[in-house]
């Protein structure tokens, strides 16, 4: 997502609330499903890479009136780029921008067939989803209740409203579902552990436990698009310490699953995360080791000999817990080739860069703003959290995993300034 001073700089350069993207007289719209409202110009769009090189970069600006039907894409010298319009905000992904350089385009409507295909599908099985490219999978978002695999696993572990499986470009698995040592993880996940609540110890994520659960409630919208499928799912945690149940936070998930090159061997998705307090009293959150987003390797990382765990910091299994961190990986061999998942950590999260749990036996860790100490959302407040993962082939270098966190923290400046009137 493109930095506050990125918008700053589209608003101040037109207005374009009024003069480019709404009908006169009109309102500005944040839903993809509005009714249509075509522009009254087009525009040339200015896209900066900064200091540093760019490489299979999504970019974002706003644009917040659309509609149904309506595609848009941008013209420049080194070709054209789809454009996809989401919650009020346009993406594009660049292929290549070096260091220092400037693209200019210009954004324009297309219809028809010049309309570009999707590359990205969200296929809606019920309440779960499976991503894909193509004939590649991607990931599957977990919803309703989930199912149990087979086996004697206690249907007080079933639950919902995570990712799994995770694929590589290759195709490779890199995320375990309900594993034999902790049925409570899933894939890529988020839920608190040690928390208080109206004076009592509950936890969101040792399900066995039954003190709380995550839920999943309902999935707003799953779309197809030629940059990205993007997916709105809520969740809600339940307290159960209290004889009957107690909804405490509701939590969204905004996710964005971006078009990848036949040749690139990552796949990309994003997951923005808002838990806000709708319970009488504050869920109040002590000093703890573990607890918040997290991601579970595969089945073929264990034993732990077979993985290899790095941070930002250049910090291992061993040397990494508890040690605060901008991204971090699990790798291993998978299926006889190398593959592994990265979570990169935005810098506007709250405490960041946020320390890190890195399991000592388990092909597993997690961003924990806890470690740092107690803290608590209120009533009525809101928690807000932005990451970004990395399903990759192969034994990309700490460099590459750098690069990835500074697009995706420090994106390319974008500058919309009016054209001529059609």
């Amino acid at each position: 997502m493109l930095t506050r001073a990125s918008s700053l700089i589209l608003t101040a350069a037109l207005g374009l609330g009024a003069a480019l993207f709404v009908q006169a007289g009109g309102h500005a719209s944040n839903s993809q499903d509005a009714t249509t409202s075509r522009p009254a110009a087009s525009a040339d769009v200015r896209i900066s890479a900064g200091p540093v090189a760019r490489r299979n970069t999504p970019v974002s600006f706003p644009m917040p009136a659309t509609g149904n039907g309506v595609s848009y894409v941008l013209t420049g010298t080194t070709g054209t780029l789809p454009v996809q319009i989401s919650d009020g905000m346009a993406w594009t992904i660049i292929p290549e921008l070096g260091a220092g350089a400037t693209a200019t385009f210009q954004l324009s409507e297309v219809t028809g067939p010049q309309r570009a295909a999707s590359a990205v599908a969200a296929d809606r099985h019920g309440d779960d989803v499976r991503i894909s490219s193509g004939k590649r999978p991607i990931a599957q978002y977990v919803g309703g209740a989930g199912v149990l695999p087979a086996g004697d696993i206690k249907p007080i572990f079933q639950r919902g409203g995570y990712i799994h499986p995770v694929h590589t470009p290759s195709g490779r698995i890199v995320t375990a579902d309900y594993p034999s040592d902790h049925r409570h993880h899933h894939g890529v996940w988020f839920a608190w552990t040690r928390a208080v609540f109206q004076g009592r110890d509950t936890d969101f994520w040792n399900m066995g436990d039954a003190k709380g659960r995550v839920e999943f409630e309902a999935l707003e919208h799953a779309r197809t698009g030629p940059v990205l499928a993007d997916l709105k799912v809520r969740h809600r945690y339940v307290d159960l310490t209290s004889g009957s149940p107690i909804t405490v936070l509701r939590e969204e998930w905004g996710t964005r699953f971006f078009a990848s090159g036949t040749q690139s061997p990552y796949f990309m998705f994003d997951i923005d995360v808002r838990q806000t307090n709708v319970a009488a009293a504050p869920l109040v959150l002590p000093e703890y080791h573990y607890g918040g987003i997290a991601l579970r390797g595969a089945a073929d990382f264990v034993p732990l000999e077979n993985a290899v765990f790095l941070t930002s910091e250049g910090k291992d299994r061993k040397t990494g817990d508890a040690v605060p961190s901008r991204w971090a990986y699990i790798a291993g061999t998978v299926n006889g080739a190398r593959a592994g998942l990265a979570i990169l950590a935005h810098s506007k999260n709250f405490r960041a860069p946020e320390p890190m749990r890195i399991h000592p036996t388990d092909p597993y860790l997690c961003y924990v703003p806890s470690k740092a100490g107690p803290w608590e959302i209120p009533v009525k407040g809101t928690h807000t959290a932005q990451y970004r993962f990395v399903a990759f082939d192969g034994s990309p270098e700490p460099a590459e995993f750098e690069r990835l966190w500074r697009d995706y923290v420090e994106p390319p400046t974008v500058t919309v300034t009016r054209s001529q009137a059609r």
